[in-house]
């Protein structure tokens, strides 16, 4: 069975009360938006140029990629609301058919930005419709079935594609190709998470020791989504067993217990590579052997719990395999929460 996660970088459901406290802390203009300068800086330059001419012309099709947590949706909100358009926000699971997108490309507007998250998880024959969408604006469909079927031809509005995805590898290259800025989105830098822990503090009206905001920039994997949530759950702590306000002492007894440790590891991770090191040593471990041992989808592991770990150069992936290196494996004898 696996383990549930505090750490885990996805979004929340979207009916959830986290989810409405996800979206109150987003930011929506590039000002806001902390970190990511050189993706932000491109985009400004784009959004002004077609500002600048305004001859009608949408913004090209934007293509974001990198692990997720990062603020590849919150992006997207941004570009609208810099372009001062609508935002229509869709994903690729929820694509089925090639009538779902064609009702949605019909319902759009001039100048309006549709946002496909997962877009590497649309289905062969979506894709095929989007093709001529993104590069002609036109929508090509069938009437009708068998002899007496035809097809039509009609015209879309100029609009703009903004595609999210963590795997740019499982994307088709035709579709890939007709993305005009393609641009990844990094890790973030500590001192950036803790002006993201500043700035979340000020709109919950929570107070924050500066030597807390730094600890807990430590533990939040260089992602947003992950530090939000562990500021969150800290500040629940120290409402029920202090002041409300977080201090050092607070946030350090909060995360004990969690179980968060000083790079950010929670018992997932641990677990994961103290089984590879336990039944293999330093022989490599193959992706689905590794996701048996976890009990989680091999999707998972290369998803969620490696970027991480091979940042931090905890894991090291061969062609044979993972292996845990000599640093994973001295974290994990330093640990208080892990024996080997």
């Amino acid at each position: 069975m696996a383990i549930e996660r505090l750490v885990e970088p996805t979004a929340a459901e979207n009916d959830s009360e986290e989810a409405k406290i996800e979206i109150s802390l987003r930011p929506t203009t590039f000002k806001e938006y902390i970190g990511q300068e050189h993706l932000k800086n491109n985009l400004k330059l784009a959004i002004d140029a077609v500002k600048k001419r305004n001859d009608g012309a949408s913004l090209d099709h934007v293509l974001l990629y990198g692990p997720p947590g990062l603020g590849k949706t919150t992006m997207a909100g941004v570009i609208a609301h810099e372009l001062g358009a609508s935002l229509r926000v869709t994903s690729g699971p929820a694509i089925e058919r090639a009538g779902d997108l064609a009702s949605i490309l019909t319902n759009l507007k001039d100048g309006d930005v549709l946002f496909i998250d997962e877009i590497h998880r649309l289905r062969r024959a979506v894709e095929e419709v989007l093709y001529s969408a993104m590069e002609d604006y036109k929508l090509d469909i069938v009437i009708g079935k068998g002899p007496a079927a035809r097809s039509v031809r009609l015209d879309l509005p100029h609009f703009t594609v903004i595609g999210a995805t963590t795997r740019t590898g499982s994307l088709a290259g035709p579709l890939r190709d007709r993305f005009g800025i393609i641009h990844r989105l990094e890790y973030y830098k500590e001192p950036e998470i803790e002006q993201i822990i500043k700035r979340t503090a000020g709109i919950l009206n929570t107070e924050i020791s500066p030597d807390a905001t730094t600890l807990l920039a430590t533990r939040s994997r260089l992602t947003p989504r992950i530090a939000n949530r562990l500021f969150k759950r800290v500040r629940d702590y120290a409402d029920v067993n202090g002041d409300g306000i977080i201090d050092t002492k607070i946030a350090e007894k909060s995360l004990e217990l969690m179980e968060i440790d000083y790079l950010g590891l929670d018992p997932a991770d641990r677990n994961m590579l103290r089984l590879m090191f336990d039944n293999y040593g330093d022989k490599p471990v193959g992706l689905t052997t590794i996701a048996a041992l976890t009990g989680d989808e091999a999707t998972t592991i290369e998803d969620y719990y490696e970027p991480y770990l091979l940042q931090l150069g905890l894991l090291a992936r061969t062609p044979r395999g993972r292996v845990v290196t000599e640093k994973g494996k001295n974290h994990l004898k330093g640990d208080k929460w892990t024996k080997i």
